[in-house]
């Protein structure tokens, strides 16, 4: 495992970017919606960052088994709040492939959102046909390396590390 990211450069990032996105909405009622489960810590630290009202929804969707996109994507829970009329920012820990946020920002199109934008902990730097060219705010853009560590797994294992590292 090789250390990218460290726990101080990710919380400075965050930061910075909780700045942007709060001078962004200025008067907008943001709603924060965490992709599940990876972006979880991610999404902690940057509504924290967010300094406006905020309310904080949850989605858990999944392309990725036994580490390879399966080009599919599997709604598998419903949000508690509509998304109707509202400013959604998606909150995800990875943009590789793109597929998955291209289809979540079309799902809250089609639900009648006010706006859609993502923030993303990384985007890695490779071509994106099928998917998301690239997400509005980003925390690290990378190489195309497989990511453990804060929020990233490989089969649900190394989600809890502080840092972000490469798997060898």
């Amino acid at each position: 495992m090789e250390m990218l990211f460290c726990a101080d450069e990710i919380a400075g990032r965050i930061a910075q970017l909780g700045r942007e996105i709060s001078d962004e909405y200025t008067g907008k009622p943001v709603t924060l919606i965490a992709l599940m489960n990876g972006a979880l810590p991610f999404a902690a630290d940057l509504m924290r960052a967010i300094d406006l009202p905020i309310r904080i929804d949850t989605l858990s969707v999944a392309s990725y088994r036994n580490c390879r996109s399966s080009g599919e994507l599997d709604f598998r829970s419903t949000l508690k709040l509509s998304p109707a009329g509202r400013h959604i920012l998606i909150a995800d820990e990875v943009l590789d492939t793109g597929v998955t946020l291209k289809c979540v920002v079309e799902y809250f199109r089609n639900c009648g959102a006010a706006s859609v934008r993502t923030a993303v902990m990384i985007e890695k730097q490779l071509e994106r046909p099928d998917g998301l060219a690239h997400a509005d705010w980003t925390g690290f853009t990378i190489p195309d390396r497989y990511l453990v560590g804060y929020g990233l797994d490989a089969d649900e294992e190394y989600r809890n590390l502080p840092y972000i590292a490469a798997l060898n």
